[in-house]
């Protein structure tokens, strides 16, 4: 059984009185394709739950396909075990630099933040389940599913999968240079501008329990120096 259609989703995103910004609204899209690009090129979100009266939020990997996004975890895992007619929130953000302006005040960060919110839905088919887990393989290093062993029928039942719709998503974006050129503060003399962040994967390192002669496959070894985000 899958939940999936042959129309897609729409190519831009509906406020709703959760995903509109209140301040700084220039810094808000609607574009969907700015929400995909910051969950393609993610690697981490947070997921925050309500957990015994109080909130939690967990760091965890996902993946997507056009209409949802997907967690996974223990079924022993609090996180996911809460009130199954509850809404999260799930967070991804890039931090793509610090911006150092001429007074502290000014001072910000350049990013690109998805926040998706929604009651989801726990994936209890087996075939769904396992195209889900196929999804968060490919997403967290593509080619393994296809490398590594799959999971077998206890281990799908020993997992909990959570799938989230993307239709009622937040997404904001910081980018540029500090804006107090024209300030009184453009007389004191002082440095200002942007410091970028990037991350890149390293060279793999294997296990050492490892047998002389099992070199990454190309799939892993083809990531050593590319950028994630």
């Amino acid at each position: 059984m899958t939940h999936s259609s042959h129309s897609g989703p729409s190519r831009t995103l509906t406020p709703t009185d959760r995903t509109r910004l209140r301040r700084m609204k220039e810094k808000a899209s609607f574009e969907r394709t700015d929400l995909e690009v910051i969950l393609d090129t993610g690697f981490v979100c947070h997921l925050g739950v309500t957990v015994d009266g109080g909130p939690m939020v967990v760091p965890t990997v996902y993946g997507r396909d056009e209409r949802y996004l997907y967690v996974h975890g223990s079924v022993a895992s609090r996180s996911l075990a809460a009130d199954p007619d509850a809404p999260i929130c799930v967070t991804v953000t890039h931090v793509d630099a610090v911006v150092l302006a001429r007074s502290v005040f000014e001072h910000s960060v350049n990013y690109r933040c998805a926040m998706i919110y929604g009651v989801p839905r726990r994936i209890t088919d087996d075939t769904e389940k396992t195209e889900a887990l196929r999804i968060l393989t490919e997403h967290t290093a593509p080619g393994q599913w296809d490398y590594a062993r799959r999971p077998n029928r206890k281990e799908l039942a020993a997992t909990t999968v959570l799938a989230l719709s993307l239709d009622e998503a937040s997404v904001k974006i910081s980018a540029g240079p500090p804006d107090d050129a024209d300030s009184a503060d453009a007389e004191l003399g002082l440095w200002a501008g942007t410091l970028p962040l990037t991350s890149r994967w390293g060279a793999p390192t294997a296990d050492p329990a490892l047998p002389s002669g099992i070199t990454a496959p190309a799939h892993i070894a083809a990531r050593a120096g590319t950028r994630q985000g």
